[in-house]
This record gives structure tokens, C-alpha cells and sequence, in this order.
């Protein structure tokens, strides 16, 4: 899943192509009001160009008649197969998925003691099953014994396995995955058909797609305008008989197809469809297409510190000397304390002082004996050949070992620690024999490229907050650090979600990110809420997202996602409405003109002849929809910026492009069938 499929392949193509066609079924097409209303004129002009007289009009031609006929056809069919292509893409994306859920046999365990074997698909809910190494997890569940390797690469794309075990943050397993050492006890947490990737393929196929308030909003616009320019045609055939202005049907229909927005109604729904699909790539189950549409809406962010916008684990960040000692010096100690050292803090203060110049050669340290930490001596370190014995390790143990052997504390130590530690920080000493040579700054270091992305949201306008269990100083440091807009420290779980009320008492859309228990509340008060998918069961069902990956950060591409979705949505409306300008130039001119030559002045294009302008404006409105397939399925590039300077860009860009584009192009389109001798 975690590989990207290209925009489209020759087998999706091939079934949208049998699915257009499928699609002009009348039962379909009335679902999108501006696309039946075109089949409608189809289905019209079909019926005038086998019996001319059939409703007993003059007509200006059967030729003509035809050519509007399949004009008309190819457009209700590019709409059918942008709609076909966006689905079927998702149903690429279900299968997918699907293949993640094979037909398995579960070890329910009996009251007795004993194991049944029953078939994945008959688990229920509450029902207890072992799995054991090297067997898939049947569906989803909570471990209540056990501890064991989890291998998920089938839903992520991850090839390392992650660790789960009973009771914390880390004991809901996913179905589709597989016990890669030990085994586990789980309680089935879903019925058949309820899991989590039953919810996303469901989605995904389109059978359970809902239309988004967005949506639902643009359509009933669409069809509103639809109605508004059917009343405007059928109030023009009085007034062009007034004007002895002759008007026949297919011309009408051909003027209602053009001026309706019939290139957003093709396109709507799969804008839509696309939209969930790219979530999906994401690795990110969205439970319903209202939360992609709303992260696009998103006003506020609250994200916890540690995993989402710190790593978690102490890193060095300084090397501080004590008076006396050289900085170069504590570099090189420090690097031998270390060098042996495999936890995660080791491994930083051996990159540190590689940084800083600190070089070693590994022979130099094949005989010494390395000097674990325990509880007990809260040190660790080396005892080298030459008898000289390097220790780091907390402060008031350091100066405890040092004074046992002999040694002198140097007068400005406490206050170098304490420093440190006001600042957030861990201090740890550092002693080479019975001299303590300096300090090392351990920090909770910020992942980098936060603060970038950060200030990409405050760009948008969208306000960041962190919440953090740490004392109000260093919740202060590292919030300066990261670029977040606010924070909130010494957070309890009733924290989050009195931040978050507040955020929405103010008219604010929030957005949180979670994977505990003790999360799932404000993630189920938060209006997007995105739960890892290392966390418990109950965060997840709180929840309206779930990363596959357990990247708390992916919220920020969701954001990104959310409101691409938006933004590709009113930028082909706002083309598809400013097409009309052209179009109304191109015919309405053409209609009048022998009867009022004062509408010369309007005929700034200067087509060829009424019929080569109406079937030009014809042409273009049905061809300009595959064109547009592409920006629909893929979305329009999406540029951090605000709300106004993304409006202005939009309107310049479809705007303005939108008007300029069909002059262009019904011109060269009624140059050709004049030069090709058409009309």
C-alpha cells in the first residue's frame, strides 16, 4: 500500500470506458441533475435527427441534428467515465485492501480450556482467540495476554515489525497482519463486516459513499442553476418569435447544454472519490469522506509533544566544560563514555562529538570493560587499558563516585546542571578518573522539519497547539523550539478536551492526534481525529482517521489532503462557471444576428456562421471534461499560503483562465470545421 499507483492504467481505463456506458442507465444519470438534463437533450436531438417532424418545428437540418446528437452523447459520456475512472480507482484501492483480509481460520478458545478452529468471517464480537507464531490475526482486536512482534507490513508497506502487548497504549492489532514471534491472546473487538478495513473498503468501492455537506451544498447549486437557465431558454423562444427570430430545438439544447455548468457536474463526483483515494495512499483509513472535507476546513491543531512534534528519547545537544577544562577535552571524554554505549542517548552523544570533531579508532577501545548502568549506580561508562576509568551519569551520582575516590567538584558544576535542567533539560556529568571535565545537555530534541511545516499551517491560518505533560518552563522551551502557535503544559486527558471545546465555542474546526486510551475522549470531541494505529482499540473507534504508518505527524498531510480536496473543487467551478462567459459570447450572437445586426459588436470572435459557432461551443464544452480528468483525479497543486492569497490565485488562474481559455478555443475549433467544410 505504501507504493503509489500511477494516475491511471490501462485496465482501470478499459472498465471506465464499459462503465460510461453503463452509466447513461436514466435511474444513474438522475442522481447528477445537470448530467441527466444533458442526456435529456440528447436523448432529444436523437429523436429529431431520425424523425425530423416529430415535433412538428422546422429544423435546420438532419445533419446538424446528428452532429448535436453525438456532441451531446460524448459529453454525458466523458462525465460517466471521469465518474468510472474515479471509481475505479478506489475499487483498485478496495482490492488492495481486500487481499490484506484472507479467508483465515481463527483458535477461538472454549470455556474449557480448549481452541476451535473457526473461520475468520464468523468471529463475533467478545470472542477470545489465540494466535500463535507465524499465524495471521483474523480481525481486529485487543490483546488482553501476551506479548509478542506484530509484522503489519501487509496494511503499511512496513517491513519492521512492531512490539504489542497486553494492557498501555500499544494493544490493539489490526486484521490482515501476522504474529511474527510469540503469541497472543486477543478479544475480537467488531463483528463480520465491521472492521476497519471492512469500513475502508466499503468507502473506498463508493457502495457507502456519502456525498460531504460541501458537496450535497454544490450540487444543490449546480441545481439551481440548471433550473434558472432552463427557465432563461424557455423564456427566449417568446421573445426571439417577437424578434422573428426563428429557434429550433437542437439549437435550444445545444444553448442549455453550454450554458448550464455542465462541466463541474461531470466532474463533481469525482473530485470526490479522488479525494478519499489519495487519503488512502496516505496509509490513512478515513471512516467517512466528511472528515477529508472537514480537515480541509481545519482552523486549529493540537498535537501532543512527545512522538508527534519531539522523538521521545534524550538526545545530546551540548558538550558544556567546567572551569579548567578545554572544550575539546569533555568533546573527546564524552565520546569515550559513549563509544560502547548502544541506548539511544549513547548513540547521540557519540554523533555529537563526531560533529564537533571527535574521532576514535575502534582498537582503541576492543579490550576495555564496558560499565552497564543500573538503577543502583545510575552511571555507566569505560574502564580503559591504561587503568584510567571514564564515567557519565546523573549529576549528584558523578560528584558522589568522584568524592569516594579522592576527587575535587568543581565549584561551577551545580550551577551548569542546574541550568540545564531549568531549561527542560537532562544534565548528565562526565568524569575521566577522578576529574569531572563537564556536563552533557540531554534534551527531548524536536523532530526536524516541524517548524517549517509549522509555519506552512500559520500561513493558512491555521493555529497550532501543543499539548504536554512537562512543567510549564520546558513545555515553554521546547514550544519556542518547534514553532508552535500556543501550548498547553501539565495537560491531563481533560485538558485536551476543554482546549478543544474551547477552540469550537469560538466557531473553530479542531484537529487532534492520539493512540491512548486516555485519548480517545478529546479525539471523539475533536471535529478530525486521527488515531496511530499502534494505539488501543478504544482510541481508534473514537477516532475518525486511522494511520496505518503510527506517524502522529501524518495529521499535517491529512490537513494538506483535506483541503487540496477543496481547493480542486472550487477551482473547477470557478472554471466551469467563467467557460459560460465565452460560450454565451459565441452562440448568443450567432442566434441573433441576422435579425439584430446591433449584436455585431458582441460577435468579437468573428466565427464563421451561426451553426459553426453553436457546434464550435458544442465541441468545446464536451472535450474540455476529458481534459480536465486529470487536475480532477490528481487535484490541483496545493501551495501553503492564506485563505486570501489562495482565493486570488484560483480566480486568476481558473478565473480568468477559464474565460480565456474557451475564446481560444472555440476559434480554433470553428476554424477547423470551416476549413475542413463542415458547416
Amino acid at each position: 500500500m505504501s507504493t503509489r499507483r500511477s494516475l491511471i492504467t490501462k485496465e482501470i481505463a478499459s472498465q471506465a470506458v464499459i462503465d460510461a456506458f453503463k452509466k447513461l442507465n436514466p435511474a444513474v444519470m438522475i442522481k447528477n441533475p445537470v448530467m441527466f438534463i444533458v442526456e435529456v437533450g440528447t436523448v432529444i436531438t436523437l429523436l429529431l435527427s431520425i424523425a425530423p417532424d416529430l415535433f412538428g418545428a422546422d429544423h435546420v437540418g438532419r445533419g446538424y441534428d446528428i452532429a448535436v446528437f453525438f456532441i451531446l452523447l460524448f459529453t454525458v459520456l466523458f462525465g460517466n467515465f471521469a465518474e468510472a475512472l474515479a471509481e475505479g480507482r478506489g475499487k483498485a484501492q478496495a482490492d488492495t485492501l481486500r487481499r490484506t483480509k484472507s479467508e483465515t481460520m481463527a483458535k477461538v478458545l472454549q470455556k474449557d480450556g480448549s481452541t476451535k478452529q473457526v473461520p475468520s468471517t464468523q468471529l463475533k464480537k467478545g470472542d477470545i482467540v489465540r494466535v500463535d507464531t507465524g499465524e495471521i490475526i483474523p480481525t481486529d482486536g485487543e490483546i488482553i495476554e501476551g506479548l509478542a512482534s506484530i509484522d503489519e507490513s501487509a496494511i503499511t508497506g512496513e517491513s519492521a515489525p512492531v512490539i504489542k502487548e497486553a494492557g498501555g497504549d500499544f494493544s490493539s492489532v489490526t486484521g490482515g497482519t501476522r504474529v511474527a514471534s510469540d503469541y497472543i491472546i486477543m478479544k475480537v473487538m467488531t463483528d463480520p463486516g465491521e472492521s476497519f478495513l471492512d469500513r475502508m473498503i466499503s468507502l473506498v468501492e463508493g457502495a457507502k459513499r456519502q456525498k460531504t455537506p460541501n458537496e450535497i451544498a454544490l450540487t444543490t447549486l449546480l441545481a439551481v442553476l440548471t433550473m434558472i437557465f432552463i427557465i432563461v431558454i424557455i423564456t427566449m423562444v417568446p421573445m426571439a418569435s417577437y424578434l422573428n427570430v426563428h429557434l429550433d430545438i437542437a439549437t435550444l439544447i445545444a444553448l442549455l447544454v453550454c450554458l448550464i455548468p455542465t462541466t463541474i457536474g461531470a466532474l463533481l463526483s469525482a473530485i470526490g472519490i479522488a479525494g478519499m483515494d489519495r487519503v488512502t495512499q496516505f496509509n490513512v483509513l478515513a471512516m467517512s469522506g466528511k472528515a477529508v472535507e472537514a480537515a480541509g476546513d481545519i482552523d486549529t491543531l493540537i498535537l501532543d509533544k512527545t512522538g508527534t512534534i519531539t522523538y521521545g528519547n534524550r538526545m545530546a545537544a551540548e558538550f558544556t566544560p567546567v572551569k579548567g577544562v578545554t572544550q575539546q577535552e569533555i568533546t573527546f571524554v564524552a565520546l569515550q563514555s559513549s563509544v560502547k554505549d548502544e541506548t539511544p542517548e549513547g548513540r547521540s552523544i557519540v554523533e555529537l562529538a563526531n560533529k564537533q570533531g571527535g574521532v576514535w579508532a575502534n582498537k582503541e577501545f576492543e579490550s576495555a570493560e564496558i560499565i552497564e548502568f543500573t538503577a543502583e549506580t545510575r552511571m555507566s561508562g569505560l574502564d580503559l587499558d591504561g587503568g584510567v576509568k571514564i564515567r557519565k551519569g546523573a549529576v549528584d551520582a558523578i560528584k558522589k563516585y568522584v568524592s569516594a575516590i579522592g576527587g575535587v567538584i568543581p565549584n561551577d558544576l551545580d550551577e551548569i546542571a542546574n541550568r540545564i535542567a531549568r531549561a527542560g533539560g537532562t544534565p548528565l556529568a562526565v568524569a575521566a578518573g577522578s576529574r569531572i571535565v563537564g556536563v552533557i545537555y540531554l534534551k527531548d530534541t524536536v523532530k526536524p522539519g516541524l517548524k517549517e511545516r509549522f509555519a506552512e499551517l500559520r500561513a493558512m491560518g491555521i493555529k497550532t497547539i501543543m499539548c504536554t505533560g512537562d512543567n510549564p518552563l520546558t513545555a515553554a522551551t521546547i514550544a519556542l523550539e518547534a514553532g508552535v502557535d500556543d501550548f498547553i503544559a501539565e495537560a491531563k486527558p481533560e485538558d485536551k478536551i476543554a482546549a478543544i471545546k474551547k477552540e469550537q465555542q469560538e466557531g473553530k474546526l479542531v484537529a487532534m492526534t492520539g493512540d491512548g486510551t486516555n485519548d480517545a475522549p478529546a479525539l471523539a470531541q475533536a471535529d478530525v481525529g486521527l488515531a496511530m494505529n499502534s494505539g488501543t482499540m478504544a482510541a481508534k473507534e473514537a477516532a475518525n482517521m486511522i494511520d496505518l504508518d503510527s506517524d502522529p505527524t501524518k495529521l499535517l498531510s491529512v490537513v494538506s489532503i483535506g483541503k487540496q480536496l477543496l481547493i480542486t473543487r472550487g477551482a473547477l467551478t470557478t472554471f466551469s462557471i467563467a467557460n459560460d462567459i465565452a460560450k454565451y459570447f459565441a452562440i448568443i450572437p450567432a442566434m441573433f444576428i441576422l435579425a439584430m445586426p446591433q449584436l455585431q459588436s458582441m460577435n468579437i470572435m468573428h466565427l464563421a456562421s451561426p451553426k459553426s459557432a453553436i457546434l464550435s461551443a458544442l465541441i468545446f464544452n464536451a472535450i474540455i471534461i476529458p481534459l480536465l480528468i486529470p487536475i480532477a483525479m490528481k487535484g490541483v497543486k496545493y501551495r501553503s499560503s492564506s485563505a486570501d492569497s489562495l482565493l486570488t490565485r484560483n480566480v486568476l488562474l481558473y478565473g480568468v483562465g477559464g474565460v480565456i481559455v474557451p475564446f481560444a478555443g472555440i476559434k480554433v475549433i470553428d476554424l477547423i470545421l470551416h476549413g475542413l467544410s463542415l458547416v
